[in-house]
C-alpha cells in the first residue's frame, strides 16, 4: 500500500504559518511606540491646531522681540524645519551642526516691542530629544533656567553626536510662540 504525505505537508505549512502570526503578534506588542511630541502636542493636535499655531507665532512676534541663542547661533520662532527631512538638514540646513556632543548653551530673551521692557515672566517649556526614540529626551522648565541681566541661561549636555530635535513653546499670559528645530550634534 502506497503512503500519501500531502496531509503532513499541509498540516505542515499551517502549523508554520500559524506559529509565524503568533510570533508577529508577540514581537509588536514588545516593540515600543513613540509619540511624536512636536510643539509638545501630540500629532493629531497638531495637525488639527497647526494654522492656529502659525498665527499664534505671528502674534507673539508683533507683540514680543524674541532672541532664542543655543551656542552662540541666534533663531527666532522657526518652525519650518517640521517640514524637512533630517537628510535634508543633514545636506543643506542653516541649523546644521548648532549642538555640540557635550557642552551646549542656551539663551533666551523676550521684550515688549512697544515699552522695551525685559518680560520676566514667560512661561518656558523646550524639549530635545532624538528623532528616532524617546531614550534621550531632554525637558526643560522655567525651573532649569537662571534668569539674570534680562536673560534665561540654561546649560546642558548632549549625550550622544547625531540627529536632535529641539522644540518648545513660550507662554507670556494669552500669547504662545512656538518653534521647532532639527539639527545635529558634532
Amino acid at each position: 500500500m502506497k503512503r500519501n504525505y500531502w496531509p503532513l505537508f499541509f498540516i505542515g505549512i499551517f502549523s508554520f504559518v500559524f506559529s509565524m502570526i503568533i510570533w508577529t503578534i508577540y514581537s509588536a506588542t514588545n516593540t515600543p511606540v513613540h509619540e511624536d511630541k512636536t510643539f509638545l502636542k501630540s500629532y493629531q493636535d497638531l495637525n488639527k491646531d497647526f494654522n492656529d499655531v502659525v498665527d499664534a507665532n505671528q502674534k507673539f512676534l508683533d507683540k514680543y522681540s524674541f532672541k532664542l541663542n543655543i551656542n552662540k547661533s541666534e533663531f527666532d520662532l522657526e518652525f519650518k524645519d517640521v517640514f524637512l527631512s533630517q537628510r535634508v538638514i543633514e545636506e543643506r540646513s542653516i541649523h546644521k551642526d548648532i549642538f555640540n556632543m557635550g557642552d551646549n548653551f542656551i539663551t533666551i530673551s523676550i521684550k515688549d516691542k512697544n515699552t522695551d521692557k525685559i518680560i520676566e515672566d514667560v512661561k518656558i517649556a523646550i524639549n530635545i530629544t532624538r528623532p528616532t526614540n524617546d531614550n534621550d529626551i531632554l525637558d526643560f522648565t522655567n525651573e532649569d533656567f537662571i534668569f539674570e541681566n534680562g536673560v534665561y541661561e540654561n546649560k546642558f549636555k548632549l549625550p550622544f553626536k547625531g540627529n536632535w530635535n529641539i522644540t518648545g513653546t513660550f507662554k507670556i499670559g494669552n500669547d504662545t510662540g512656538y518653534f521647532f528645530i532639527k539639527s545635529n550634534a558634532i
